[in-house]
């Protein structure tokens, strides 16, 4: 099993990078691209979470995994899920932040 950057990084460099974001792009195309984008991420964390518990529940059953295969998901999985909270936590603040300014 190679080990992979598992990081929240590769999903902000592809909003960064898509190249249907353009200036001419209605509001309705913007808000369907990030939500594509988010939804992608968050399916991509899904996907290490069910990697780990896969492995996990192969390593119970006694069939052929090696352990360190089992804790390098387990802590792709773990650090996925830690990077999605504090971003989720940002965006939570920053929303907050704009709702107290005042016009």
């Amino acid at each position: 099993m190679a080990i992979n950057v598992a990081t929240f990084t590769t999903a902000v460099q592809s909003l960064s990078n898509r190249k249907e974001i353009s200036n001419n792009q209605t509001p309705m195309e913007a808000q369907k691209s990030f939500a594509n984008t988010l939804k992608e991420a968050i399916d991509k964390v899904n996907d290490y979470q069910v990697q780990s518990d896969t492995l996990t529940n192969k390593l119970i059953q006694g069939e052929n995994v090696e352990l360190h295969e089992v804790m390098i998901a387990a802590q792709k999985a773990n650090i996925t899920l830690n990077a999605t909270v504090e971003i989720r936590n940002k965006v939570i603040e920053a929303y907050q932040e704009i709702m107290r300014m005042t016009v």
